[in-house]
């Protein structure tokens, strides 16, 4: 599914246009209402600072949690056009709402290379629902469009998908393509052996991914609290821990549909068991099929670590998703931890290595090997259904290359 992208439009497609951008500053804040992580604003630096530089007039379209079709003074996108003034060097004005005679007066206001936030989509319930009438008010504002929020890329709202309608070119932005170029290209062209890394604490949660790269991938590695599931199915006591009972001939399914294919799926061979779900709990090591009553696994093994970093050590490519344990605690972070520095040392040898959004993401950050992958995901759902072959609205609503 190639689209146009950023790069297909010239100074002269962009001088003095409005520019409508949707990106993804749904950022965490905490307690105090300050941004505790501007990971997604930093993101979105390259798509503004490429439109501003040849011109172009950048109205920026964003979500900021979940207000239901409500105002939220919570909610206002304030602190973000702050943190975001800083990062750019220059005033960022925001409006007061998204749309409505507020908005139509600061973005006719705007001068060539400016910058402006509109309000929280979500404030209208109409958003969600991609409204046309709401997502023509929207496009009225502008004469091109540029998704760069691949994180919100999997849903089909106003303004990630119904605005294009109404706005010719609609092409991704420059992270919106980056993020395309390596999970598409991972799962279409992967230099291979191609592993994926799966971890998590439910099966359900993972079933289409798991499904998806089963058959495409050469290696699966599973970790986490879905490997209980697993071995309960094997007919194994596993304590406390956590099992999905209603997916117990789903993990028979997922093994022996690897064994067909002759994919090699990996599980652990021993665990870090706990006596109970804490910081602080007691802590065992032991093989998985002598996991002792009144106990819960809460990581992966050392054999077990070991054992995917050899199984790692000839592959291409790897994508990961999702923790091997409960690595916010430091005694269950060992195999977490360790999968991340394999990673780090297999970037610096030429593998792909991909960080499939979410709690994997945190995990890398935790550890200090981020920025020696070859690719960090923003998107955290977006990258699952992107994984399972699914389609993005999104990306199938921008102009085809």
């Amino acid at each position: 599914m190639a689209k146009r992208s950023l790069a297909s439009l010239s100074t002269d497609d962009l001088q003095g246009k409005r520019v409508l951008v949707r990106v993804d500053f749904n950022v965490p804040l905490a307690d105090s209402g300050a941004i505790s992580d501007d990971t997604r604003i930093r993101a979105a630096l390259p798509t503004i600072n490429a439109l501003t530089s040849q011109g172009a007039r950048v109205i920026l379209a964003a979500h900021f949690g979940r207000p239901k079709g409500q105002v939220n003074e919570a909610m206002r996108l304030t602190p973000v056009a702050a943190r975001l003034s800083e990062l750019l060097g220059k005033p960022v004005v925001k409006t007061d709402s998204c749309i409505g005679p507020d908005a139509d007066a600061k973005v006719a206001a705007m001068a060539d290379g400016d910058v402006v936030l509109l309000e929280n989509v979500r404030f209208f319930a109409e958003e969600e629902k991609n409204d046309p009438g709401f997502a023509a008010k929207l496009a009225a504002l502008a004469d091109v469009y540029v998704n760069d929020a691949f994180g919100a890329a999997h849903r089909a709202h106003a303004s990630t998908a119904g605005v294009t309608e109404n706005l010719k070119p609609s092409v991704a932005g420059l992270l919106m393509e980056k993020e395309l170029q390596y999970l598409q290209g991972a799962i279409d062209e992967p230099k291979r052996p191609l592993a994926a890394i799966v971890g998590g604490s439910k099966v359900s949660s993972k079933i289409g991914v798991l499904e998806s790269l089963i058959d495409k991938c050469d290696k699966v590695l599973i970790g986490g609290g879905m490997i209980f599931t697993f071995y309960k199915a094997r007919g194994l006591a596993v304590g406390k821990s956590l099992v999905e009972d209603d997916k117990l001939d789903l993990a028979k399914e997922l093994e022996a549909k690897a064994k067909a294919k002759g994919v090699q799926l990996l599980l652990p061979t021993d665990v870090v068991l706990a006596d109970a779900f804490s910081p602080d709990a007691n802590t065992l090591t032991t093989a998985v099929d002598a996991i002792p009553d009144g106990w819960m696994g809460l990581d992966i093994g050392p054999d077990s670590l070991q054992a995917f970093q050899e199984a790692l050590a000839d592959c291409k490519t790897v994508i990961w998703n999702g923790p091997m344990g409960v690595f916010e605690f430091d005694k269950f972070a060992a195999g977490t931890n360790g999968v991340a520095h394999t990673l780090a040392e297999l970037s610096s040898t030429g593998c792909c290595t991909i960080i499939g959004g979410g709690d994997s993401v945190a995990a890398v950050e935790k550890v200090g090997v981020a920025e020696k992958m070859s690719h960090i995901s923003t998107g955290g759902g977006a990258s699952l259904e992107l994984l399972e072959g699914k389609v993005l609205p999104g990306v199938a609503a921008l102009d085809d290359a």
